[in-house]
């Protein structure tokens, strides 16, 4: 799986590309002299965890034909004392016992993007 970012010398204007040929601007707002015109890639980052997160509950809840309406994801992030925090909040619609809700819960935890995040993270960079 791979991805790949452009930017030429426009600020910051960045084009993403996947390998399956989807494209996305990113960019800096305006404070930050960019032109404001895509997500930030912090902003990037909180919607491949929100967006999975809701994904795999809907994947779910399909499997087990639990009558889910609608699954909303929040997702923000604060960098203190060189520390992330990810605050994420589940608003599931629908007729959900408890224990069907509890079940969620573990399962949003279990997300790809959640485990990714959460355990150890290596980069390896190269200039060619």
């Amino acid at each position: 799986m791979q991805v790949t970012a452009t930017i030429a010398q426009d600020k910051y204007a960045t084009n993403l590309v996947t390998e399956r040929n989807h494209n996305l601007l990113a960019d800096e707002p305006a404070s930050e002299n960019g032109s404001d015109m895509g997500p930030t890639p912090d902003e990037l980052l909180m919607m491949g965890l929100a967006s999975c997160t809701a994904i795999t509950l809907r994947m779910y809840a399909d499997r087990k034909n639990w009558a889910v309406l609608s699954i909303k994801v929040n997702v923000g992030m604060e960098r203190k004392d060189g520390k992330t925090l990810f605050t994420r909040n589940i608003y599931l619609e629908g007729s959900l016992t408890e224990d069907e809700r509890k079940r969620l819960l573990a399962i949003a935890n279990a997300c790809p993007v959640h485990k990714t995040l959460h355990n150890p993270i290596e980069i390896e960079t190269t200039i060619r």
